[in-house]
């Protein structure tokens, strides 16, 4: 696939947004997943005022509205600044609106003798498989979900519960870049809703509002996978939740909240 979820448009603050962004809830209607990579992208542009390495620890997307398969325009600043740690912001925005805004602490990265009850655990990543997984139906091979590479462990978009899947997208984020790995998680893990989906999406909403992600370090390399599991409760909300790895051990987790309800 020679394209990109975004091309440039000679303004380093707006893109043209393509096909490719498209999500599932509507044509017209980007999938969460590229314009929250945006906002990181934006984010990783700036200088950081920490001293040293920089890691984006927590980040959270709120979705402030439907985001069009549009022009979008991205901003970036330094909430507060420090050498320890710093509050980053990025806002996308569309005809003039903001659609989404994204807040992330930042903090400082350095070598520490750990003592030994405190060193981290490297557990292993799960076991990637070799080939792409199948889908009959067409629906989930267009858009955003088409432009990924999807290998289930457990799972399916195809079947309702939760999911064990290795994933990276095809394209890159914006046309002649390449995306970064916290770029690429990001993207992914937007998507823990839809692969733990426990409702019919032909006849029921279930969608995110935000999406919240703590990383314990860094994530590495192109392939990230995701364990997902979706929460509902009887009030009409409820809760997606996600293990983030690389191909060297899990990395982090993510949250999102949702709206749930039938589709008028």
């Amino acid at each position: 696939m020679d394209d990109s979820f975004y091309r440039p448009t000679g303004d380093p603050s707006r893109f043209e947004s393509t096909q490719h962004t498209q999500g599932p809830w509507g044509p017209g209607l980007q999938h969460a997943g590229p314009p929250s990579a945006l906002l990181v992208r934006a984010i990783e542009a700036l200088p950081s005022t920490v001293t040293g390495e920089a890691h984006l620890a927590r980040l959270t997307v709120d979705i402030l509205g439907a985001v069009p398969v549009a022009e979008l325009t991205v901003t970036a600043e330094v909430l507060r600044p420090g050498r320890s740690v710093e509050l980053v912001e990025a806002t996308a925005s569309a005809g003039g609106r903001a659609v989404m805004v994204a807040r992330g602490w930042r903090i400082r990265r350095t070598e520490l003798d750990l003592p030994r009850p405190a060193r981290p655990h490297h557990d292993p990543a799960p076991m990637r498989p070799s080939v792409a997984t199948a889908f009959a139906d067409p629906a989930w091979r267009i858009g955003y979900l088409g432009a990924v590479e999807w290998r289930f462990i457990s799972g399916h978009f195809e079947k309702p519960g939760p999911a064990l899947v290795w994933a990276r997208p095809r394209i890159p984020l914006v046309a002649g870049e390449k995306m970064s790995p916290a770029q690429r998680l990001v993207a992914l893990a937007d998507s823990g809703n839809g692969l733990s989906r426990v409702l019919d999406m032909a006849t029921w909403w279930f969608i995110n509002t935000e999406l919240t992600v703590h990383l314990h370090r860094p994530p590495v390399g192109d392939w990230m996978c995701v364990r997902a599991r979706t929460t509902l409760s009887e009030g009409g909300t409820g809760l997606a939740t996600t293990l983030l790895y690389d191909e060297h051990g899990p990395v982090g987790q993510g949250a999102q909240a949702l709206l749930v309800g039938p589709r008028p």
